[in-house]
């Protein structure tokens, strides 16, 4: 039985007398309905393993805002911009098209942060990918449907947008309407667009209230010390936040209030291609379990996941809830934190792999978010990774101008004290093709140097080209690693490397000069 209340919210966005629909469905029914469905099938440890072919990765250049008139409304490059009237008439052929199919409706929390939270409802033509929001997402305490969500998001995998017809670049289509509190994904079942959608929607209210929005995972010691990893896909968010020595907050998305940390979700959504059970095992016990949700991961005759292969592709995926994780912190909040790691996947191999910041240096190298974007994580990349500066470390999700972001930043580091670091996850000793990736275990010791307080007052050297601090030392990891000079055969390559680099970081960083002060844009690299 649908409930009453239920089948007139629906009614409310333009789903009027849906056929069948299952609401707030268990972990086990929903598994079950996907397998009646044939939407995939079980692991041999009993995650259920999906394929989300051909769109295996978010669409950037298929994702709308609809105008409303606010002056701090920022278009992130492929967001386009779509008028009311094209998006009412797009809407009602989603939610006329969906009248006829069986739904998936589940309500969830955004932000553990009782005073922060926003009550969503994610409608779903695939049970899966319900289960995947029921594991990436807080389950509310209340058992009836929510009245007046603070968002909806309708995800019709099965309607394709005409782009001609629906002013769409393609068939597949991921819109936000702040005005409505309603996004629209067609066509794509990915389900990173509809946790993408949420962190976008996040980001444009919060900032409004004072609270920073932040595209990080965090962390929290026995002391209560709570530190933050800033970082795009791929660059070691998920990895480096889960350590069994410290409680996880949450892997990826959070708010800085006045209270401190909290987490969005109640849950994560881990990248899993290569996978190490001995350097990962928290996320690798995570995954290989029942009520897990795999995406574009083979398995081979004995139904074993593939973790290293790329065949589907580089951006294979699980959803996870936090409580598989057997150190997780169950109330999603965390004090101000102590310490900030901005990591980047340098794929040119020039980047210290650790460096200390001041708040200057911090606002310019979080405005610029440079990393290197892996392949298979956006539709369009090649195998070779490529350099990129995303705003705020993820452009794609901040819908007002980043220096509202930027400023909140500086501020909330003023008064909370809070060191910076800048952390390369990438190459050493050369790029991409040349050089090695940085071994984890050399990065799980430099963070546990600086979580330790032992390089708080550390001696540092600057480094002449970015001109960031260096620590003279870390236990346990060689000086030719802290120095990335020092790794390469040739110091010549490498500065002609480094001040390419330091060129493209200065090219990047006009867009922002008008908007900070003087001291944030001369905090970067020297100019080629």
């Amino acid at each position: 039985m649908i409930p009453q209340v239920l089948i007139a919210e629906l009614s409310k966005i333009g789903i009027n007398g849906p056929k069948n629909v299952l609401f707030n469905a268990s972990r086990a029914e929903l598994i079950e309905e996907a397998v009646r469905n044939n939407e995939g099938g079980f692991s041999s440890s009993g995650a259920f393993v999906v394929n989300t072919s051909p769109y295996t990765g978010r669409s950037p250049n298929d994702k709308y805002l609809v105008t409303n008139g606010d002056p701090d409304l920022w278009f992130a490059a492929g967001t386009q911009a779509m008028d009311k009237q094209t998006y009412a008439s797009l809407k009602e052929k989603v939610t006329s098209h969906l009248e006829s199919s069986k739904l998936y409706v589940r309500d969830v929390i955004a932000g553990a942060d009782s005073a922060q939270r926003a009550r969503i409802r994610i409608i779903t033509d695939l049970a899966w990918q319900n289960l995947a929001a029921s594991n990436m997402f807080i389950q509310p305490n209340e058992e009836v449907p929510f009245d007046n969500p603070d968002l909806t998001i309708i995800a019709a995998t099965s309607f394709a947008g005409n782009p001609q017809a629906d002013g769409l670049r393609s068939p597949v289509f991921v819109i936000m309407n702040f005005d409505e509190k309603t996004v629209l994904i067609g066509n794509t079942s990915y389900a990173g667009e509809i946790k993408k959608s949420v962190f976008t929607y996040m980001n444009y209210v919060l900032p409004k209230r004072g609270v920073l929005s932040l595209h990080c995972s965090a962390n929290k010691g026995r002391r209560g010390d709570t530190a933050l990893f800033f970082g795009l896909s791929g660059t070691g968010k998920t990895t480096l936040s889960s350590d069994p020595e410290r409680a996880l907050i949450g892997d990826d998305e959070h708010g800085w209030g006045n209270e401190g940390i909290f987490n969005f979700e109640g849950g994560c959504y881990a990248k899993t291609i290569r996978i190490n059970p001995e350097y990962e095992p928290l996320v690798w016990s995570a995954i290989n379990r029942f009520g897990c949700l795999i995406e574009n991961v083979p398995l081979n005759a004995s139904r074993v996941p593939d973790f290293d292969s790329s065949e589907i592709t580089e951006n294979t995926r699980a959803a996870y809830p936090l409580y598989f994780i057997p150190n997780y912190e169950p109330s999603g909040m965390g004090g101000h934190p102590e310490h900030i790691f901005f990591l980047t996947a340098d794929a040119f191999g020039v980047l210290p792999p650790l460096a200390r910041l001041n708040t200057d240096q911090a606002m310019y190298y979080f405005l610029s978010g440079y990393t290197s974007k892996l392949a298979g994580t956006e539709r369009g990349l090649g195998e070779k990774p490529e350099a990129t500066f995303s705003t705020c470390f993820g452009a794609p999700f901040l819908p007002l101008k980043p220096a509202i972001y930027a400023n909140l930043l500086a501020s909330k580091l003023e008064k909370h004290h809070t060191r910076v670091w800048l952390l390369n996850t990438g190459w050493s000793g050369g790029g991409f093709g040349v050089g090695n990736r940085i071994a984890l275990p050399l990065t799980r010791a430099m963070i546990s140097a600086v979580l330790s307080g032992s390089l708080n007052d550390a001696p540092t050297h600057l480094h002449p080209i970015f001109r960031v601090n260096i620590p003279d030392e870390v236990a346990g990891v060689p000086r030719s690693v802290l120095n990335p000079e020092q790794s390469w055969s040739d110091t010549q390559a490498y500065e002609r490397e480094a001040l390419a680099l330091a060129g493209k970081f200065a090219e990047n960083f006009n867009k922002y000069k008008a908007s900070v002060p003087e001291s944030v844009a001369a905090a970067g690299p020297i100019q080629p």
